[in-house]
């Protein structure tokens, strides 16, 4: 049974500001030209309504061609540092935000790969995969599309709106008619956009959860015939996140169509005070044109920036969600910190020493609700007590559903109980930080993965210091020696694009590294279920070894690789109903008796 899947954390935007902050200190030079570049080339882009507006009042006093060629060389001196202005501010800002974005993607894949286990057990792969992937690649986007056109915009408007206040204060004071009506739209604007862009990337993580479990389980879905129902629930996890793009794009065209509807007030404003003050002779034409091409001016910058709101909250949206999970990391690593000097004064030996071993002690677990917190789930565990003493192998049998992986899972310290303890020598498995408690620690279950490089790599991430002769024996002590055959021996490329393992090849890949990490404790969750018929004995003799000297806790698919246990449970429906050697569970002639004669039929 799988944990239904909930959302990692969404950090606050007062936390995710903090968090830029960082990264762009010591960046004041760039930061500096941004500035500069900026208002530079907002000063030339009122050269045009300059130039137009001094060209009617002296044209009307001396219509001759020198005032227009004059104003002509203006406008392309003013052209050529607007051209230069703008691409000094983008590649000024680029040296600002593209290093803050790259350690941002790196920090957050970085603490994506220090969650722990429980994480993301809890949280399922698609919320972390979108975060990696989709929110990363619009947080890009953003500072290298949006990001440059909306400080742009915001410098052509604020020096447009000083120019038009020195051309005359009377039309500045009339153009402020703007402020509250563009203040209200942004006020409208900005409660109704947060949630719903936040809403609208949460959709997108769920989609690709859905896509990434349909393409992980094909095999699965072709053979119970389920690919529709599959298809029936991508479709509805798209369609959800379609709609609310539709609803986005709803709501900016509504608030687009608010701007718009200022402009035409403004601009109406200013031309009817601007024909006023000429009729009592307070300014001339050139001035109000000019004002009203000032004015003109701003409908493409002011419309950008409400504009692209959308955008920027998007990747507001984006930014708190990959903060999150560096908040995420950061707590867990706190907390197990934390716990861990708590327990200092028992030290490792704790959880070395001879009495170390896994103890579970009236251990509940429920998975947490997904959705509203008032909605129920029902135990899957129930009062459970276990005890792996070092050294010894126990096997764990039962149906489906009666929550051996489950229990595996709490013992793995994957999951954490509801209710009850699971310790490790004399401490808390919650108190172990993840890197800590793996060195003691190890679960294989029937999902192995086989990482992109060599075998020699794939087995060595269980120990990176391990020389090669380490990696070699483990290799051998399960049994694995076809790497030893393979096309460039143990610097054969495996994974995606590399050469491909048989389930089998990968299942003893897995358990090399466990034999080469040397944990006090190895859980085995159906760890020979994937090999079939053929591979079956090749993998429990793999098994038989890893667990060989060392406690053991087996989720046995086989009931014959639970008849080699020194210990045998027997759950139902989340309790443990026998226990007992094999020979005493079926001499009892209960349900463990059941099962073997019908393994053995």
């Amino acid at each position: 049974m799988s944990a239904p899947a909930t959302q990692l954390p969404i950090a606050g935007y007062r936390d995710s500001f903090r968090y830029l902050g960082r990264q762009l200190r010591g960046r004041a030079a760039p930061i500096t030209v941004v500035v500069l570049a900026g208002i530079i080339t907002a000063v030339a882009g009122l050269a045009g309504p300059w130039v137009i507006g001094g060209l009617v009042d002296e044209l009307r006093a001396d219509p001759s061609a020198a005032a227009v060629w004059r104003g002509a060389v203006i406008v392309v001196v003013a052209g050529i540092v607007l051209g230069l202005g703008t691409w000094i501010g983008r590649a000024a800002l680029a040296r600002v935000t593209e290093p803050a974005v790259s350690r941002l993607r790196e920090d957050v894949m970085s603490r994506a790969l220090e969650l722990d286990s429980g994480t993301v057990e809890r949280t399922g792969t698609g919320d972390l995969v979108s975060r990696v992937a989709d929110d990363s690649r619009k947080i890009s986007e953003s500072t290298e599309q949006i990001l440059p056109l909306f400080l742009q915009s915001v410098f052509v408007v604020v020096i447009s709106a000083i120019g038009l206040t020195a051309l005359d204060w009377r039309l500045g004071l009339v153009g402020l008619v703007a402020v509250p009506m563009y203040y209200l739209t942004i006020a409208w604007y900005l409660p109704r956009g947060e949630p719903m862009y936040r809403a609208e990337r949460a959709a997108f993580g769920r989609r690709a959860g859905r896509l990434l479990s349909s393409l992980t389980g094909r095999d699965t879905l072709r053979a119970y015939r389920k690919q529709q129902v599959e298809l029936e629930r991508i479709h509805s996890a798209s369609t959800e996140a379609r709609d609310l793009s539709i609803g986005v794009f709803r709501f900016l065209a509504s608030a687009m169509s608010r701007n718009n509807r200022a402009e035409a007030v403004v601009l109406s404003c200013i031309i009817i005070a601007g024909f006023a003050l000429v009729w009592f002779d307070e300014t001339t034409a050139g001035a109000v044109t000019t004002a009203a091409l000032v004015y003109h001016r701003l409908f493409n910058p002011i419309g950008a920036i409400v504009g692209l709101f959308d955008e920027m909250l998007s990747a507001g949206a984006s930014l708190t969600r990959m903060v999150g999970v560096i908040q995420a990391s950061t707590a867990a690593v706190a907390t197990a910190q934390s716990s861990g000097a708590a327990c200092a004064a028992r030290g490792s030996e704790a959880a070395s020493g001879p009495n170390s071993g896994i103890a579970l002690s009236s251990v509940e677990f429920t998975y947490p609700a997904a959705g509203d917190e008032d909605d129920a789930h029902e135990p899957v565990l129930h009062g459970v007590d276990l005890e792996v003493p070092p050294g010894t192998v126990i096997a764990v049998v039962g149906t489906t559903g009666s929550g051996k992986t489950t229990m595996a899972k709490i013992a793995a310290g994957i999951l954490t109980p509801s209710t009850g303890s699971a310790r490790f020598g004399e401490r808390q498995l919650s108190d172990f930080a993840e890197p800590e408690l793996r060195a003691h620690v190890c679960m294989v279950s029937q999902e192995v993965h086989t990482f992109v490089g060599t075998v020699r790599d794939n087995v060595a991430l269980a120990k990176p210091e391990a020389d090669a002769v380490e990696v070699e024996d483990a290799l051998r002590a399960v049994g694995a020696d076809f790497a030893f055959s393979l096309p460039e021996g143990l610097d054969t490329d495996i994974g995606d694009g590399g050469h491909r393992l048989s389930p089998l090849e990968d299942q003893l890949l897995a358990l090399a590294r466990v034999q080469l990490a040397d944990p006090d404790l190895v859980v085995l969750d159906e760890a020979t279920a994937e090999a079939g018929s053929s591979g079956a004995r090749a993998l429990e003799t793999a098994a038989a070894k890893v667990l060989d000297g060392r406690a053991g806790l087996v989720v046995a698919h086989r009931l014959n690789q639970a008849h080699r246990a020194d210990r045998i449970l027997v759950m139902e429906h989340g309790r443990i109903v026998e226990q007992g050697t094999h020979d005493e569970l079926v001499a009892a002639g209960s349900l463990y008796a059941e099962l073997w004669e019908a393994w053995n039929v």
